[in-house]
């Protein structure tokens, strides 16, 4: 059982700089920058590790909030796993508070699905954090859909959510935030249940 004194760790994936900012492979950032917000908090760079972190709290107020550290890995998307480490180690968080939250092709867009433990499917910032860690950690899967006609995986996935997905990606991303807060205080099964629609 895990102690209940050590934080959560959110690392929400993506590649840094303005120019990727919008981009699919950009989710796990839009959903880390939202709960960010939601802890009233702004992002600082951690010395310790290649990310921008910031520290919190999350859930309902009171006694069901948990001590959360939310991080985007400034390292690009297939470097994340050495800030992820970084940080597990220096926050000394245990396997099974660790969060991936990331963009997934084989789930169609606006679906989200929670699960521990899992291969990679070729997403190129779970498999430098699995190197890393090992599988054993938790991941909000943020389905945007397979590329269209024979455009390429990575030049899908390093464009812009088209103008229609962003009609609804405030809601998506609010949605995914959700998840990660529900798995976090009532636990993965409970966040299956409601979440993976």
């Amino acid at each position: 059982m895990t102690d209940d004194s050590s934080p959560w760790l959110i690392v929400g994936l993506g590649n840094p700089g303005p120019e990727y900012a919008g981009n699919r492979h950009n989710v796990g950032f839009m959903v880390a920058d939202l709960l960010a917000e939601r802890m009233g908090a702004k992002f600082k760079a951690h010395k310790a590790s290649r990310a921008q972190v910031v520290e919190g709290r999350l859930g309902a107020p009171g006694p069901s909030s948990r001590r959360v550290v939310v991080a985007k890995p400034m390292s690009f998307m297939n470097l994340s796993g050495g800030p992820t480490a970084a940080l597990r180690d220096f926050y000394k968080v245990p396997a099974d508070r660790v969060i991936a939250v990331h963009d997934e092709l084989d789930i169609d867009y606006g679906t989200l699905r929670l699960k521990l433990g899992g291969g990679d499917n070729g997403h190129n910032g779970l498999k430098s954090i699995t190197k890393a860690l090992g599988p054993d950690y938790l991941r909000v899967r943020f389905g945007i859909g397979r590329p269209p006609g024979r455009m390429q995986v990575a030049d899908f996935v390093l464009k812009d959510f088209s103008s229609t997905e962003r009609k609804e990606l405030d809601y998506q991303v609010d949605r995914a935030a959700d998840a990660v807060e529900s798995l976090i205080v009532d636990g993965l099964e409970r966040a299956q249940t409601t979440y993976n629609s």
